[in-house]
């Protein structure tokens, strides 16, 4: 008698996101549902081995699980600039990674060598673009922009249906292009940058180069949305010159590449209306011409497991 064999595991990616505050890893399984998921600080203002390590602790853990036997590849989303070419990171916001050999370094942790498992590298914006484009507020639009906006501002393209990182693997990054001609410097060596005036960092900045003052010890981006969500001028004025600043920057992207959907996420998102409704005012100012008028604006859906989500689908 003929015995039908059983039918095989659904692949596994192992998945990892480095940002400059946290390196989180999961195991992802092709619905886009996570399995063991762990988080531990980055040391970011330590020396390049030092981060590396904790990257290297998360790969550990995912290995001592028994579903690593179904990994059948790495996804990597790191806050960037990366360069694909030559599988390098240089991020920003962690000094000791220039032109860091990040791929090949995640390819000789003893687990991944061990099984000869692809590793896959994406900026951190591209890995939430590929993230709502594959189980988020992007699903279905065939050309989308997605931003995080964050203690920075990143973001990834959608075009005719798939991710495009570009050569290098930065195309889309939204938060280095310049909206204010004689703005301030911006750490990247250009000025006005539309980091430098919606991100998070720039928000509690510029709340309280205006006056403002928290009621307690935070004086985050956060405790300025909650300020502006009670109607503190100072705090909504804040929130309204970064909504105008995406605005700018969103109506440019979608002149270039005539964009049907916008996703925004990141922590300077959860702030809800006191974001969302001066965005849609002053993209009516800004977006203007007929195929960018009504741009479809959606909140992300993932939240803080986009990078993880995103990474594994750097490996579909």
């Amino acid at each position: 008698m003929t015995r039908t064999p059983p039918p095989a595991a659904a692949p596994l990616f192992a998945a990892v996101d480095i940002g400059g505050t946290k390196i989180a890893g999961a195991l992802v399984d092709g619905g886009g549902r996570l399995r063991h998921r762990l988080q531990l600080p980055t040391p970011a203002q330590e020396p390049g081995p030092a981060v590396l390590a904790v990257v290297h602790r998360v790969l550990d853990r995912l290995a001592d699980t028994a579903d690593w036997a179904g990994v059948t590849a790495v996804g990597v989303g790191s806050a960037g600039p990366v360069d694909l070419a030559d599988g390098t990171v240089s991020p920003v916001n962690i000094p000791g990674w220039r032109g860091f050999p990040l791929v090949a370094e995640v390819a000789a942790h003893p687990a991944v060598a061990a099984r000869g498992l692809p590793v896959r590298l994406a900026g951190d914006g591209v890995a939430m673009a590929a993230a709502e484009h594959w189980q988020g507020a992007a699903r279905g639009a065939a050309n989308a922009l997605c931003l995080v906006v964050s203690t920075g501002v990143g973001a990834g393209l959608v075009l005719d249906g798939a991710v495009r990182p570009g050569p290098s693997g930065n195309a889309g990054h939204l938060g280095h292009i310049t909206v204010d001609l004689d703005g301030e410097p911006c750490p990247c060596g250009s000025r006005g940058c539309l980091e430098g005036l919606a991100s998070g960092t720039a928000i509690a900045r510029r709340a309280l180069a205006g006056g403002w003052r928290p009621s307690g010890e935070d004086r985050s981006a956060r405790a300025v949305a909650a300020d502006a969500a009670a109607g503190d001028g100072i705090a909504l004025a804040a929130f309204d010159r970064a909504a105008q600043a995406l605005a700018a920057g969103i109506a440019a992207t979608a002149a270039l590449v005539d964009l049907q959907r916008v996703v925004v996420g990141g922590g300077v998102a959860t702030a809800g209306d006191v974001l969302f409704t001066p965005l849609a005012r002053h993209l009516d100012h800004y977006a203007t011409l007929s195929y960018v008028r009504g741009l479809d604006v959606r909140r992300a859906e993932l939240g803080t497991d986009a990078g993880l989500i995103g990474a594994a689908a750097l490996c579909r």
